[in-house]
Protein backbone atom coordinates (compact mmCIF):
# COMPACT_ATOMS: atom_id res chain seq x y z
CA UNK A 1 0.00 0.00 0.00
CA UNK A 2 1.48 3.44 -0.99
CA UNK A 3 2.09 6.35 1.50
CA UNK A 4 -0.86 8.63 1.72
CA UNK A 5 1.67 11.55 1.67
CA UNK A 6 3.13 10.39 -1.50
CA UNK A 7 -0.53 9.91 -2.97
CA UNK A 8 -1.34 13.67 -2.90
CA UNK A 9 2.25 15.10 -4.58
CA UNK A 10 5.02 13.73 -6.58
CA UNK A 11 6.87 16.67 -6.15
CA UNK A 12 9.86 16.97 -3.59
CA UNK A 13 12.09 19.70 -1.90
CA UNK A 14 15.80 18.23 -0.99
CA UNK A 15 16.71 19.82 1.88
CA UNK A 16 19.90 20.30 3.80
CA UNK A 17 20.49 18.65 7.19
CA UNK A 18 20.09 21.36 8.97
CA UNK A 19 17.19 23.13 7.75
CA UNK A 20 15.17 20.01 8.63
CA UNK A 21 16.56 19.49 11.64
CA UNK A 22 15.56 22.99 12.53
CA UNK A 23 11.89 22.64 10.44
CA UNK A 24 11.45 19.29 12.82
CA UNK A 25 12.87 20.92 16.07
CA UNK A 26 9.60 23.68 15.54
CA UNK A 27 7.22 21.16 15.16
CA UNK A 28 8.17 18.70 17.79
CA UNK A 29 7.09 22.56 19.65
CA UNK A 30 3.92 23.24 18.39
CA UNK A 31 2.99 19.51 19.11
CA UNK A 32 3.90 19.50 22.77
CA UNK A 33 2.29 22.65 22.55
CA UNK A 34 -1.13 21.04 20.94
CA UNK A 35 -0.36 18.23 23.69
CA UNK A 36 -0.26 21.21 26.32
CA UNK A 37 -3.91 22.56 24.83
CA UNK A 38 -5.54 18.99 25.04
CA UNK A 39 -4.18 18.52 28.87
CA UNK A 40 -5.87 21.92 29.99
CA UNK A 41 -9.35 20.75 28.59
CA UNK A 42 -8.73 17.27 30.20
CA UNK A 43 -8.35 18.90 33.36
CA UNK A 44 -11.29 21.72 33.02
CA UNK A 45 -8.98 24.74 32.71
CA UNK A 46 -10.45 28.26 31.99
CA UNK A 47 -11.93 28.57 28.34
CA UNK A 48 -9.91 31.59 27.94
CA UNK A 49 -6.79 30.22 29.49
CA UNK A 50 -6.80 27.95 26.74
CA UNK A 51 -7.78 30.23 23.77
CA UNK A 52 -4.05 32.07 24.80
CA UNK A 53 -2.47 28.76 24.44
CA UNK A 54 -4.37 27.90 21.02
CA UNK A 55 -3.50 31.92 19.65
CA UNK A 56 0.67 30.73 20.79
CA UNK A 57 0.28 27.51 19.00
CA UNK A 58 -1.31 29.73 15.72
CA UNK A 59 1.56 32.22 15.68
CA UNK A 60 4.13 29.12 16.29
CA UNK A 61 2.17 27.13 13.30
CA UNK A 62 2.25 30.90 11.32
CA UNK A 63 5.93 31.40 11.97
CA UNK A 64 6.82 28.06 10.41
CA UNK A 65 5.06 28.59 7.36
CA UNK A 66 7.05 31.48 7.16
CA UNK A 67 9.92 30.33 6.98
CA UNK A 68 8.84 27.47 4.87
CA UNK A 69 7.53 29.69 2.45
CA UNK A 70 10.79 31.89 2.24
CA UNK A 71 12.67 28.36 1.87
CA UNK A 72 10.56 27.34 -0.92
CA UNK A 73 11.10 30.78 -2.91
CA UNK A 74 14.41 31.09 -2.35
CA UNK A 75 14.82 27.85 -3.27
CA UNK A 76 12.83 25.94 -6.16
CA UNK A 77 10.92 28.71 -7.31
CA UNK A 78 14.17 30.27 -8.23
CA UNK A 79 15.30 27.23 -9.51
CA UNK A 80 12.29 26.26 -11.43
CA UNK A 81 11.82 29.87 -12.98
CA UNK A 82 15.99 29.55 -14.14
CA UNK A 83 14.78 26.55 -16.16
CA UNK A 84 11.96 27.74 -17.97
CA UNK A 85 9.38 25.93 -15.53
CA UNK A 86 7.44 29.24 -14.66
CA UNK A 87 4.48 27.70 -13.76
CA UNK A 88 5.67 27.28 -10.70
CA UNK A 89 4.90 31.09 -9.79
CA UNK A 90 1.04 29.92 -10.52
CA UNK A 91 1.19 27.31 -8.25
CA UNK A 92 3.25 29.53 -5.76
CA UNK A 93 0.23 32.17 -5.96
CA UNK A 94 -2.45 29.35 -5.42
CA UNK A 95 -0.75 28.01 -2.18
CA UNK A 96 -0.52 31.20 -0.47
CA UNK A 97 -4.20 32.04 -1.25
CA UNK A 98 -5.05 28.74 0.03
CA UNK A 99 -2.57 29.88 3.35
CA UNK A 100 -4.55 33.03 3.67
CA UNK A 101 -8.09 32.25 3.64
Amino acid sequence: MENKQTECCCKRTERGEEERKKLINRLNRIEGQIRGIRAMVERDAYCPDILIQCAAVNAAVNSFNKDLIASHIRNCVVRDVREGREEVVSELVATLEKLMR
